[in-house]
């Protein structure tokens, strides 16, 4: 069987412990890992724009002693009607591993079940794990252990905080949502983590949601999987400014996966601000991504 990286909540938490482990060793030590992977070969599929999925996937193929083919549908037979699965098939005789960015998580299962080679979710309407794991790595180099923690997500209950959600059953920290009702994360999602034993709070009150917390996370207010906007006015009380980094924790970090809209869902002080580790969470897109890959495809080398 493949080992496909689709949801955080297929995994058994010490598994991911040891991808985020993996990640922090390869960032320390750049070389530790080269040509692991010589020979093999990623495809990737973008449904939908994307720059540092993208580009961290491609570079850290290369970085590994591996090469990557970017596609997009227009680029395969998916444009004139080729099914996913038929997609799949071919694709597994030709490439060693798949990354796919798409609109619909449904599409990105039928891949991965039509697919002899694995399949890594590259962003989905339904979450974001290759984020999530780049994220918790930052924390932890910022701030420390994240277990026991709290989290704080301002906005819209998208992919990424769904994805975060699952994290915080995973990674044994709090998660505190300020969202407005109509808003709200997946009921389904929310109720897996506290079933798993997670703590996960969500109010419309952005100033409580913040109270306390080690890290304010935020994302864009029309995803890039939206097709149509949703009310910014409705959104304007859950921007991230000043004042709700005052009320959260004494050294607490603001993180955006990007792309931000400055002056939007976070205002430009405080992503230029000291407390703004948004580059920092981009870079380690590049590390979290060559973890991924090895234990996808090389697991007997550092898993």
């Amino acid at each position: 069987m493949p080992r496909n990286f689709i949801d955080l909540d297929t995994f058994d938490p010490a598994e991911l412990r040891s991808l985020v482990q993996c990640a922090k060793e390869l960032k320390n030590n750049i070389l530790s890992a080269k040509d692991s992977l010589a020979g093999k070969t990623l495809a990737m599929i973008f449904e939908k724009p994307s720059t540092r999925t993208r580009i961290s996937f491609d570079v850290a193929m290369s970085k590994l002693g591996g090469r990557a083919v970017a596609l997009s549908p227009s680029d395969l037979q998916l444009g004139r009607g080729e099914s996913l699965s038929d997609t799949a098939q071919v694709l597994s005789r030709y490439v060693d591993a798949i990354v796919l960015r798409t609109s619909r998580h449904n599409s990105l299962e039928e891949l991965a079940a039509a697919s002899s080679i694995p399949v890594i979710n590259g962003l989905t309407d339904r979450t974001h794990p290759c984020q999530l794991l780049a994220d918790i790595l930052t924390f932890e180099e910022h701030v420390g252990p994240i277990s026991g923690k709290k989290i704080t997500w301002l906005g819209d209950g998208n992919n990424v905080a769904a994805t975060w959600i699952q994290a915080a059953a995973q990674f044994n920290f709090d998660m505190q949502i300020g969202c407005p009702d109509s808003l709200r994360p997946q009921k389904k999602i929310v109720d897996w983590a506290r079933s798993m034993g997670a703590t996960i709070e969500i109010t419309e009150d952005p100033i409580a949601a913040v109270k306390g917390a080690h890290c304010v996370v935020t994302d864009t207010w029309v995803s890039l999987s939206d097709e149509q906007s949703k009310s910014i006015d409705l959104l304007k009380p859950f921007q991230v400014d000043s004042k709700k980094m005052e009320a959260a924790a004494d050294g607490a970090i603001f993180m955006h996966c990007l792309p931000a809209k400055r002056g939007q869902e976070v205002t430009e002080e405080v992503l230029e601000g000291a407390a703004s580790v948004i580059f920092d969470e981009a870079e380690n897109r590049l590390h979290v991504q060559k973890a991924i890959l090895l234990w996808c495809l090389a697991p007997d080398g550092l898993f």
